[in-house]
């Protein structure tokens, strides 16, 4: 018998070891499979106990927790976690000690600490008095939420950038928009609770919207909320907060190893833009629309003014046509316009830019904002050109007004055919009926 008490014992140790908490009991054991279903997603009040076996105070508690739980059936969720079995959900509350009992009300997201006794009986009265908190909150018009606006319990006034432009990413819509995509997506998974994520807040939204402008919306920044959507976060490895990824069609995500400031932000999402985009259309300016939309679009528009085709042909074209998009390619990340048209074909737009004293082939920068232009003063090469662009890039170089403080006239042509030239034909005159004799001698008086 000796050896049967031993093991009754041994088995009873180990279940006590285990959990203090049983099906029979009115307490919600919670662990990372149920939480977000049973809390996070539930409109009830919950109070949860975070414990460790091992913890005197823990095993203390237990009754009380449990007549607690029993008292509030039907009126508010009693719960526990064994967070020595679930560290990752105890760290995701901060919890350092034990036991810790928090409030989830009317933000799930972000937890009140109870701060009363540890009797069953001031237990009951400060999860009354949070239930009627929550009831105030729902009259008011206040409610729980998850997204990305809420992270910091207000709005995006102030930051430089719309809260709006940062897409919320979630279980049901994550495969869908980001992994079904074309475009570049940096993912932010963060925590409510989080300071980190905190701080970043204002530095996500405003790079968010100055990417979303700059890269014609192909690059774009999520967030996760990884407390609430556990299973996207357990997906990726997910260890602390805020953790930024990097996701490219068709490649495995990668971690975000920049600065964690706008500009750092920005700065890796325009490489990225630039890596995966092709390069910039270049359009033939065959009427006003194509110079208006190219230059309103684009922060600077690159005109070039190529010779006549009966001066180069279809060969001497196509090479000035084929350093224009290298330069394009060149300098696909800076977003500007590129356009050509044919000498001849819109004189005032020539005029406008002083086109014409250096010959053709030329070519123009326009700021349509400012209505300031700059001409290459050097040769029409990859060299030349690039020299000419990375001097704009830094700020340097001579620029003027544009002539008339506007953009000029355009006038509507044909699309070049990607042909020869071919000369006019003139008309053949017949002269066989003109006495050109009777003429001959004469003086006009």
């Amino acid at each position: 018998m000796g050896p049967l008490l031993l093991g009754v014992f041994g088995c009873s140790l180990i279940l006590a070891v285990q959990g203090f908490y049983s099906a029979g009991d009115d307490v919600v054991e919670l662990n990372p499979s149920n939480f977000n279903r049973e809390v996070l997603q539930s409109d009830s009040l919950w109070l949860i106990e975070f414990y460790a076996p091992w913890c005197g105070h823990c095993k203390s508690l237990t009754v009380d927790w449990k007549k607690t739980a029993t008292a509030l059936k039907g009126v508010v969720k009693v719960g526990a976690v064994d967070a020595d079995q679930h560290k990752s959900l105890g760290g995701q509350y901060g919890v350092n000690g034990f036991p810790t009992i928090k409030i989830f009300g009317s933000n799930k997201n972000k937890p009140d600490d109870y701060q009363g006794a540890r009797s069953s009986q001031a237990i009951v009265d400060g999860a009354l008095t949070a239930l009627r908190s929550l009831v105030k909150d729902r009259m008011s018009g206040k409610s729980s939420g998850s997204d990305y606006n809420r992270q910091s319990g207000g709005g995006g006034g102030g930051s430089g950038g719309s809260k709006q432009d940062v897409v919320e990413l979630t279980d049901d819509n994550f495969d869908r928009l980001v992994l079904g995509s074309d475009d570049v997506w940096l993912v932010e998974f963060f925590a409510p609770w989080c300071g980190h994520c905190k701080n970043l807040e204002p530095e996500w939204a405003a790079a968010a919207s100055a990417v979303k402008e700059q890269t014609k919306d192909r690059v774009h920044l999520g967030a996760v909320d990884a407390t609430v959507h556990q299973g996207l976060a357990s997906r990726y490895g997910i260890r602390g907060f805020p953790t930024i990824k990097i996701f490219k069609k068709g490649e495995e995500p990668e971690d975000f190893q920049g600065g964690r400031t706008r500009s750092d932000i920005i700065a890796r999402a325009l490489d990225l833009f630039s890596d995966n985009a092709p390069p910039p259309e270049l359009n033939e300016i065959l009427n006003e629309g194509v110079l208006k939309k190219t230059c309103d679009d684009f922060q600077l528009c690159i005109v070039a003014v190529l010779p006549h085709i009966l001066d180069t042909g279809a060969v001497g074209r196509n090479g000035y046509l084929e350093v224009m998009m290298k330069m394009a390619d060149k300098y696909k990340k800076k977003m500007w316009g590129w356009m050509w048209t044919e000498a001849g074909a819109q004189m005032d737009l020539e005029s406008s830019l002083g086109i014409g004293g250096f010959g053709y082939p030329a070519m123009a920068a326009i700021n349509a904002r400012k209505m300031k232009f700059a001409l290459l003063k050097g040769s029409f090469s990859e060299t030349g050109i690039h020299e000419f662009l990375r001097d704009l890039s830094v700020g340097r170089g001579s620029t003027a007004t544009v002539g008339g403080g506007a953009l000029p006239k355009i006038n509507s042509v044909e699309a070049w055919d990607g042909k020869d030239g071919e000369l006019p034909v003139e008309e053949d005159y017949d002269l066989s009926d003109v006495d050109l004799d009777d003429d001959f001698g004469k003086d006009e008086l």
